[in-house]
């Protein structure tokens, strides 16, 4: 009996595309950008141009063409959903799913409506971002959050967003920036006693997730429990099933 391989890609076994932005600080484990956080293989692509100050503290402006034409090159050589290193980049979730024509979850944002439906009644989710200040409804309404949602930002501490966002230096304290998210997430609960969950915006924050959680007594979720879950649809697990029965159904 022939055995054939089908082909049609250059790269196999990393079915996950992510659209990285150009930066130089430190990816610690956890965070989106060091491949050994992912317990699967990646392709990454860097936008040129794509700092994280261009695209957070500016909107993004002028970066889609960019973005549009890095998304279809992973598509090309393998990756079977796409994803991206900042959640700000929400405001370009219908665009690039558009032009790639495959998955696109561009925004741990996605998944606050979820996590919603999940809380009970007299309880919602609250989002901790790198930048409150510039995360617009716009933002919000790309990924599904109501515009109402409790939102609290790092820009007031002294490590986090400075290096992250400002580039202020490539080296970065991880024991001040944890104190950065713990203080961010203290005072998001403190202003609002309802927040049930919360939602980490920034790709750089799941290395802090486990003591935020452990700090605030509530549910975290980051970009890994949102990319951990697709890449669960994209490669489910085989239980050794196989194709018994299927025959019935054709």
């Amino acid at each position: 009996m022939k055995s054939i391989a089908t082909g049609g890609k250059a790269i196999y076994g990393a079915p996950l595309g992510i659209l990285m932005l150009e930066a130089r600080f430190p990816r610690i484990p956890g965070d989106m950008g060091n491949a050994g956080t992912w317990p699967f293989p990646v392709l990454y692509r860097v936008v040129k141009g794509a700092s994280p100050e261009r695209v957070v503290l500016q909107g993004a402006a002028g970066l889609l063409p960019a973005f549009l034409e890095a998304a279809a090159e992973l598509v090309s050589i393998g990756a079977e959903a796409i994803t991206t290193n900042c959640g700000f980049l929400s405001l370009f979730q219908r665009e690039l799913a558009a032009h790639v024509r495959v998955p696109v979850a561009t925004s741990s944002l996605m998944q606050v409506p979820w996590v919603q439906a999940s809380l009970p009644p007299g309880k919602r989710v609250g989002v901790i971002t790198v930048s409150a200040g510039s995360l617009t409804p716009a933002h919000l309404a790309a990924a599904g959050v109501p515009a109402d949602t409790p939102v609290e930002g790092t820009e007031r501490g002294v490590e986090f967003f400075r290096v992250l966002i400002r580039g202020e230096s490539e080296n970065m304290d991880v024991t001040l920036a944890v104190r950065d998210i713990l203080e961010a997430g203290q005072r998001l609960m403190a202003a609002h006693p309802d927040v049930g969950a919360v939602v980490l915006e920034c790709t750089n924050m799941p290395p802090y997730a486990h003591a935020l959680r452990a700090a605030l007594g509530v549910p975290v979720f980051d970009v890994y429990s949102l990319i951990t879950w697709l890449h669960a649809g994209l490669r489910p697990r085989d239980f050794g099933v196989g194709d018994r029965g299927m025959s019935s159904h054709n």
